[in-house]
């Protein structure tokens, strides 16, 4: 750990000592919410002066441009014959160990309990022999806790790698409570909340491309995931096609995965391949945002929703779903509405009547916008994560 003193311009006689730390981050680095938030972490870390060593299999999605002090580490997967299948979860550890030694890291962190955490843990071990302390902190997103930690084969692990943690942290209450009573854990789980870059996603009047999404004044529904059946994307197209017989309007569709090729076949059936547009994966988000109306969140689980919270931010409302970590942040009636699962008629209800009372649009707007910027500002939770590297490394 570094320690830097700091001259105080105002009392030249006061002295401060700054802790900045070497941490190593490992998230996949696909365009989900967990790689997405591990990253933005890292950037923000590094911008306050400490050090972030990023190891994974590939470069995580937002990790597009230099950064001073974020570096890159690629696991390297064995390909000898002898192994049927890849060994990542061991070629992980084994790069998790190199750069603790040579790179003399304070901290892991890792992002997404399997394998990360499990990987983790036996990078912890070997050190430990060799006499040579590590500590990690695993933080959970969603899935891994939800679904795949819920697979018999897998809860064993799952459960004992959170337990092994030296620190554990939740991305909303929900999860937090769902961890507890799922895995019967009786470890602290400090709930730390996703945060935003609020200049970054900001409300604009300049959006050039609503008027190529929507050349004839349409109205805009925009919609970010990685398609996974989970996230229900094909209830944002039913929903569409009731909103149209009221008011003219067009559905973006933000991001690619498996289920993307059923939401393109069901647009066709219902008539609505010219109103749907797929965009695929972007990283304008914020342009692709505020050229829009409303957002929306059908999914039938959902941690946290950080696309929801990048839309409000920009003062867009949302319509989601009841599930999990969504009602911690987006309010009923304030924000912009919540349905249950699949119940697409009030989905569309909902939407048609923000998109047809502009007063009570202006409010819903301004309200999420708020929200974003008084709660989840990156200035306010970043620091949150500082604070809690420091306790885990003094215990």
């Amino acid at each position: 750990m570094l320690f830097v003193e700091l001259q105080n311009n105002k009392h030249k006689s006061q002295r401060v000592k700054t802790k900045f730390m070497k941490i190593g981050i490992t998230c996949y680095p696909t365009y989900g919410g967990s790689g997405v938030v591990a990253t933005e972490l890292g950037l923000e870390l590094a911008s306050r002066g400490h050090q972030v060593h990023f190891i994974s299999y590939a470069m995580p999605h937002r990790l597009n441009r230099f950064v001073e002090n974020v570096f890159f580490h690629e696991v390297e997967t064995s390909t000898y014959p002898l192994f049927e299948h890849s060994l990542y979860d061991l070629s992980l550890t084994s790069k998790m160990l190199e750069v603790i030694e040579y790179e003399n890291l304070d901290l892991m962190h890792v992002h997404y309990a399997i394998p990360h955490a499990v990987s983790a843990y036996l990078a912890k071990q070997v050190r430990k022999k060799a006499n040579k302390p590590i500590k990690f902190i695993t933080t959970l997103h969603g899935t891994d806790i939800t679904l795949m930690g819920l697979e018999p084969s897998f809860m064993p692990l799952v459960k004992f790698s959170i337990e092994e943690s030296d620190g554990a942290t939740a991305v909303s209450r929900f999860l937090k409570e769902k961890t507890l009573t799922n895995f019967n854990i009786e470890k602290e789980i400090e709930v730390i909340y996703n945060f935003i870059d609020i200049e970054k996603f900001s409300p604009t009047e300049d959006c050039p491309y609503r008027k190529r999404v929507a050349s004839c004044g349409e109205k805009v529904i925009v919609h970010t995931s990685n398609f996974r059946v989970v996230k229900r994307v094909t209830d944002a197209i039913r929903v569409l096609s009731k909103v149209k017989k009221e008011i003219s309007t067009k559905l973006v569709l933000v991001g690619d995965g498996p289920d993307r090729s059923e939401c393109e076949r069901l647009a066709r059936e219902l008539d609505l391949q010219k109103d749907v547009v797929f965009l695929g994966k972007q990283d304008a988000l914020p342009e692709i945002l505020n050229a829009s109306d409303i957002f929306i969140m059908p999914s039938q689980s959902e941690s946290f929703g950080l696309s929801a919270l990048e839309a409000m931010s920009c003062g867009i409302p949302v319509i989601s779903s009841s599930v999990g970590g969504l009602p911690e942040l987006n309010i009923h009636n304030e924000t912009g509405f919540i349905a249950e699962i699949g119940d697409i008629d009030r989905m569309a209800k909902y939407t048609i009547d923000l998109l047809t009372n502009e007063k009570k649009y202006r409010s819903f707007s301004n309200n999420a916008r708020e929200r974003a910027v008084k709660f989840f500002d990156k200035d306010i939770i970043v620091p949150k994560y500082v604070e809690y590297y420091e306790k885990v490394l003094a215990l």
